[in-house]
């Protein structure tokens, strides 16, 4: 616009000498109107229009100005002005863009990660100096700092603690490394959200195995303990037996088992009213004679 300006000025200037020199008047008419847009070309290359949501980035000669917010902002026609939107953005990290991360035992998982981020309109000038325009910001920054960030702290955890028991644990993490990373450099990251932690194949026949193995073991380790339960049971129950009999040995006698025959015999004799019983003799030698019809 400025350099249209010169073109115009220096068209109005030629007309005006030549109109001067025959004494036209639509040549002057012409200078005349030439001068007034060039005027207001130049008017025009001195302002710049920063849009909603935007921030604009002055350079004039090399030299990077104070950040213009938006609105209708007054420059120098040497001036050009970079524009970065300071709307949040998603980065989306899946599919064909997934994580690829390893974890402390060297196992390969893959990690979908959603960021949410924006450009910190007061920081927009380091924004400039390290990305150059808007388009670069995630390339540039953004994303190669989220992928080291996601890489590192995943090779602190185990691959279980990585898709299963710390997810939590792991995405906070993250999200605090992201934010204190990228915030010096003009970013505001608002949301990391570690969406899907998957174990790549090979992983995925390593937990199996792991899986089997562990339940193999419990059921060997179930078994003994029943066993060993079993074995307790009857020694106490043999224990038992044996202190019985040898409580019942050393109380018997043969007086007792002679007169717990012959009260049995008795009890027998009410149907049989007299017979001999065998469990010894009398004091004459003769088998002890029990009349059932007495009590």
């Amino acid at each position: 616009m400025f350099v249209l300006s010169i073109l115009l000025l220096i068209a109005a200037v030629v007309l005006f000498l030549v109109g001067r020199g025959r004494d036209t008047g639509g040549l002057k008419i012409g200078a005349a109107l030439s001068a007034l847009a060039a005027v207001l070309a130049g008017v025009f290359s001195c302002l710049h229009v920063v849009k909603a949501y935007e921030v604009g980035v002055p350079v004039t000669f090399g030299k990077v100005g104070k950040p213009m917010t938006s609105g209708v902002q007054f420059k120098s026609p040497f001036t050009d002005v970079t524009s970065f939107s300071t709307r949040p953005v998603d980065l989306d990290m899946y599919g064909k863009d997934v994580i690829e991360v390893r974890s402390a035992q060297g196992g390969v998982l893959y990690a979908d990660v959603t960021i949410k981020w924006a450009v910190i309109p007061a920081r927009a000038v380091e924004l400039y100096r390290l990305a150059g325009s808007e388009e670069a910001v995630q390339e540039r920054l953004v994303v190669p700092d989220s992928r080291e960030i996601i890489r590192n702290v995943f090779a602190k955890h185990t691959s279980e603690e990585g898709y299963a028991s710390a997810r939590e644990q792991i995405g906070a993490e993250i999200a605090a490394l992201v934010k204190e990373r990228l915030a010096p450099r003009g970013i505001d990251v608002t949301n990391v959200n570690l969406r899907n932690v998957r174990p790549s194949d090979k992983l995925q026949d390593q937990i199996d195995q792991k899986i089997q193995q562990e339940q193999s073991t419990e059921r060997a380790v179930e078994a003994a303990r029943t066993a060993k339960a079993e074995a307790e049971r009857r020694r106490i129950e043999a224990e038992g037996i044996a202190h019985a009999n040898e409580i019942l040995a050393k109380s018997l006698s043969d007086k007792v088992l002679y007169n717990q025959c012959l009260e049995a015999y008795k009890e027998a004799a009410r149907s049989h009213p007299v017979y001999a019983v065998p469990c010894g003799t009398g004091a004459n030698g003769t088998p002890v004679i029990v009349d059932g019809s007495k009590n």
